[in-house]
C-alpha cells in the first residue's frame, strides 16, 4: 500500500502574502510574523483588501450571469466567505472551480471549506503561478479547455516582480484558454498613490516579501491581445456591470475583466 504524500510544512518563520491578506481582512488564520507585516501597513491597506475582494465578487457574479461555468482561480488565499465558488454556483449550480495557491495553510482550509454544490465541482491545486504549465496540467483534469474559462488573478501579479517574467506567466495561462474565455485581474498600482505604494512595498520587503507594484501602463500590458469588458481598466471601486455602483472612495487597485478573442 502506498503511503500518502507528506503534507507540505507551514513555515511560520516568514510572512506569506495569503496570510497577510487574511489579517488585513480581519481573519484569524495567520501568524505573528504575518501580523507584524500587516500592522505596519497604512490603514488604506485594509481598505484595499476589502475593495479588491468586493471587485472579485462583482466580476465573477457577472461572468456567471453571462453563462460562464468554469473558473480557474490562481492565488486563492485563505477561504473567506463568500468564496468564488459560492458566488458563481448561486448563479450556475453546475459551475466548476479550480483553486490554486502555494501556501500549505490555504490547502488545509480549502480541503475543509471549499465544498461544491452537489451539481458542480471544486478542486484545489497546491501550485505556484510561476509554474503555469503545472497548474494548467492539473486544471485540465477538471476543466474542459474546449469551452470558455474565467481565469482569476486577484491581487496576485504584484507579488511577481519583473525579473520573474510576470507577463510571460500571464501570456502562458491566457494562451491556453479557448476563445470566449475571460481574464479577471486586479493589481496594486504604483502611480495612483505613489507615497503609499512606496510605504507598502518597504514594509512587505522587511517581512521578506518583494512586491512589483505597477503603473496603469504596466498593468495594461497583461491585457495584450485581449478585449477589455466595459468599463475597461479602472480602479476596483469603479468596476461594476449590474446593479448599483459601489461607493465612491479612493482606491489604489486597478481592476479589469477582459475577453479572450
Amino acid at each position: 500500500m502506498t503511503s500518502p504524500a507528506p503534507r507540505p510544512r507551514i513555515d511560520t518563520s516568514q510572512a506569506h502574502p495569503a496570510r497577510v491578506y487574511d489579517w488585513l481582512l480581519g481573519g484569524k488564520d495567520n501568524y505573528p510574523v504575518d501580523e507584524a507585516v500587516g500592522a505596519k501597513l497604512p490603514p488604506q491597506a485594509r481598505d484595499a483588501a476589502r475593495q479588491n475582494r468586493e471587485f472579485m465578487q462583482r466580476a465573477v457574479a457577472w461572468l456567471a450571469g453571462q453563462g460562464v461555468d468554469q473558473f480557474l482561480d490562481i492565488g486563492t488565499g485563505i477561504p473567506t466567505s463568500p468564496n468564488l465558488h459560492q458566488i458563481v454556483q448561486r448563479v450556475v449550480p453546475a459551475a466548476k472551480v479550480v483553486y490554486t495557491d502555494n501556501d500549505p495553510i490555504v490547502l488545509r482550509h480549502a480541503e475543509a471549506l471549499l465544498v461544491s454544490s452537489p451539481e458542480g465541482a471544486t478542486d484545489y491545486i497546491m501550485g505556484d503561478v510561476r509554474d503555469p504549465a503545472a497548474i494548467l496540467e492539473h486544471a485540465r483534469t477538471v476543466l474542459d479547455f474546449e469551452r470558455p474559462i474565467a481565469l482569476s488573478l486577484i491581487a496576485l501579479m504584484h507579488f511577481i516582480p519583473d525579473e520573474q517574467d510576470p507577463y510571460d506567466i500571464v501570456s502562458t495561462l491566457v494562451s491556453a484558454l479557448p476563445s470566449g474565455s475571460h481574464l479577471v485581474l486586479s493589481h496594486a498600482s504604483s502611480d495612483l498613490f505613489p507615497e503609499l505604494s512606496d510605504q507598502v512595498t518597504a514594509e512587505y520587503a522587511k517581512g521578506g516579501i518583494k512586491l512589483g507594484f505597477r503603473t496603469r501602463e504596466g498593468v495594461s500590458r497583461f491585457l495584450d491581445g485581449l478585449d477589455p469588458v466595459e468599463p475597461g481598466l479602472v480602479t476596483a471601486t469603479e468596476w461594476f456591470r449590474d446593479g448599483a455602483a459601489p461607493a465612491s472612495e479612493d482606491c489604489g487597485i486597478y481592476a479589469v475583466v477582459a475577453r479572450v478573442r
